[in-house]
C-alpha cells in the first residue's frame, strides 16, 4: 500500500508558513501569561524549577478578585443582551430581507450608520435616558443601551438573502405566515450566522467594561472585567496573581469560541453570498 503523497505548491507552501508564524505571534502573549499564572509568587523566571508550580494564585484570585458574582453578573447580562439582539435582529433583518415596503433602503442605510458611531458618543443622551427612567444601577442599565445592535441586524438580513426563496414560497402554499416561515424555515437554516452573532454578542459583553463602569455603583452589579480592572490596581505589582486574575476572566469565552468556532467559521463564510 502505498504512502500518501504530500504535494504542496510553492504558493501553498508559502501561505502555510505565514500562518503558522502568525499563529506562533498571537499565541506566544497567551502562553506567557498562561505560564506566569502558575508561577509561585516573588519567583524570577531564573529560580522557578519544574518541581514548584502551583494552583495557589488561581485559589487567591478567586477569593480576593470575588469573581464568583462577577461571573454570574456577566452571565446574566451576557446571555439577556444576546438574547435580545437575536431576536430583534431576526425580526428586522427578515423585514429587510423579504418584506417590500416604501423606505426600506432607507432604513437599511439608517442601520448600517448606526455601525459608525461610537457607543462613546451616545453615552450623555443613554444615560440621561436610564436616569429617567430610574435603571440607573440596576441589570437593565447593563442591557437595554445594546439590546440591539445594527451589525446584527445586517448580519441576518445578509443570510436570510441567501436562503432560496423557494422555499418560503412552499411553507407559505402550506399555510405559514410570515412568523412561522422565520421560526420553522429561516432560523433552521440561519444557524451558522445565528451562531456567529451569538459569538460576538456573548464575548463581546463578557469583554465590555464601559458600561458597568458608567452605568453602575453597586458592588453587587460588579462584572468580571470591572472585578479586574479593580483585582489589578490591587495587585498591581504581582504578576502572577494577576496573571491567573486574567486567565480566569479569559477562559470562559475561549471555551465558548472553540465549541463554536465551525459554525462562526461557515457564517462569516456565507455572509454576503446572494443567490
Amino acid at each position: 500500500m502505498s504512502e500518501p503523497k504530500w504535494n504542496l505548491k510553492s504558493g501553498d507552501f508559502l501561505s502555510l508558513v505565514v500562518l503558522l508564524v502568525g499563529a506562533f505571534i498571537v499565541l506566544l502573549p497567551l502562553f506567557v501569561v498562561f505560564l506566569t499564572s502558575f508561577t509561585p509568587t516573588g519567583a524570577t523566571p531564573e529560580n522557578v524549577s519544574q518541581n514548584n508550580w502551583s494552583l495557589a494564585n488561581y485559589h487567591i484570585a478567586w477569593q480576593q478578585g470575588k469573581f464568583l458574582l462577577a461571573f454570574a453578573n456577566s452571565t446574566l447580562v451576557a446571555i439577556a443582551v444576546t438574547a435580545f439582539q437575536i431576536v430583534t435582529s431576526a425580526l428586522a433583518g427578515y423585514a429587510l430581507a423579504r418584506l417590500k415596503f416604501r423606505g426600506r433602503q432607507a432604513l437599511l442605510l439608517v442601520v448600517l450608520a448606526t455601525l459608525v458611531i461610537p457607543f462613546q458618543l451616545l453615552v450623555i443622551p443613554i444615560f440621561l435616558v436610564l436616569k429617567w427612567g430610574h435603571l440607573i444601577n440596576t441589570y437593565w442599565a447593563l442591557i437595554l443601551p445594546t439590546a440591539v445592535n445594527g451589525f446584527g441586524i445586517f448580519l441576518l438580513r445578509q443570510y436570510f438573502q441567501t436562503i432560496p426563496v423557494e422555499l418560503e414560497e412552499a411553507a407559505a402554499i402550506d399555510g405559514a405566515n410570515r412568523l412561522q416561515i422565520l421560526w420553522w424555515v429561516m432560523l433552521p437554516l440561519a444557524r451558522p450566522a445565528l451562531v456567529t452573532l451569538f459569538l460576538f454578542t456573548f464575548i463581546g459583553e463578557w469583554n465590555d467594561l464601559f458600561k458597568p463602569l458608567v452605568f453602575t455603583t453597586r458592588p453587587e452589579l460588579r462584572t468580571v472585567q470591572l472585578a479586574l480592572a479593580e483585582f489589578q490596581e490591587q495587585f498591581t505589582n504581582n504578576w502572577p496573581l494577576m496573571m491567573a486574575a486574567v486567565t480566569i476572566a479569559t477562559v470562559p469565552v475561549m471555551v465558548l469560541f472553540m465549541i463554536g468556532q465551525r459554525q462562526f467559521i461557515q457564517g462569516i463564510a456565507t455572509t454576503g453570498i446572494k443567490n
